[in-house]
């Protein structure tokens, strides 16, 4: 930031993957009615003009929305990190980001200073206030503060909810002062199907993806569920006011299982 302190970002904000076309822009415009100030995107999600329209659309001051994107793979070549962040800017209607990460490491680990020392010098340039990394084990961040140094890397964005916990990555990220959002926070729907979750629903008078959102804020992540209905973005912002019980919480750190969503062959880093 401007005065060099830190903005925190808002723990529930709208994943937009899949959010194409003219109902995804009016789900991102209905969040934004909701009350939600942040909104993650990526070049690869093709709808960064979506988020850009909706912003745009609420009428509401554009440093009030934190706007996170993702440098595609094709993409992590030092002459065209900054290139395609400005086509992304430009898709976005925005002069900066709030946040960009690296959205996959590449797989030549070589390649790492170049990438990432071309991100931070578009932090540099003014092109976002923070940067970070997306799908990065601990080595690979490891790796990365070697390159970067302590306290440059804002975040490790990374699939997390009930059956996939990835207590160590989050161990470390905590220890070094990167925060954690994880994408997929109801395991596509499936937080639904578990009776330990759905019976702590009950007692709560809430949804089983409430339970899974409210369980990932109160252990200290950032998470990001996508819908395109009203009433489930109702639903997910509100289940940051929920509160669990430690034996509750215990239950649900028992559910862990590694049972991980999204592992891209081609481009997937050894997970943890």
């Amino acid at each position: 930031m401007e005065d060099g302190t830190r903005r925190p970002m808002p723990r529930i904000g709208l994943g937009t993957f899949g959010k194409s076309g003219d109902i995804g822009a009016a789900a991102m415009l209905a969040a934004l009615g909701l009350s939600y100030r942040r909104i993650d995107t990526a070049q690869g999600y093709g709808n960064e003009g979506n988020v850009g329209k909706a912003v745009r659309e609420s009428g509401l001051p554009r440093s009030e929305i934190h706007v996170t994107t993702k440098i595609g793979y094709e993409n992590l070549r030092p002459e065209r990190v900054a290139e395609s962040l400005e086509k992304s800017l430009q898709a976005l209607r925005t002069d900066y980001a709030d946040l960009v990460l690296i959205h996959w490491p590449h797989r030549d680990h070589e390649t790492m200073p170049n990438y990432l020392e071309a991100l931070r010098a578009a932090k540099d340039r003014g092109m976002a206030r923070e940067i970070g990394v997306s799908n990065f084990t601990v080595a690979l961040l490891k790796r990365s503060i070697e390159i970067l140094g302590p306290d440059v890397i804002f975040d490790n964005q990374v699939e997390v909810h009930p059956f996939l916990q990835n207590k160590a990555l989050r161990s470390f990220c905590a220890d070094n002062g990167i925060g954690v959002t994880g994408y997929m926070p109801v395991a596509g729907g499936a937080v639904a199907d578990d009776p330990t979750i759905r019976g702590i629903a009950t007692r709560h008078g809430a949804t089983p993806s409430q339970v899974a959102i409210a369980w990932a804020v109160q252990e200290g992540l950032s998470v990001i569920p996508s819908s395109r209905s009203r009433e489930h973005l109702a639903e997910n912002l509100a289940a940051g006011e929920l509160r669990l019980d430690p034996e509750e919480l215990l239950a649900i750190a028992a559910l862990d299982r590694g049972h991980r969503i999204i592992d891209p062959e081609t481009i997937a880093p050894d997970w943890d």
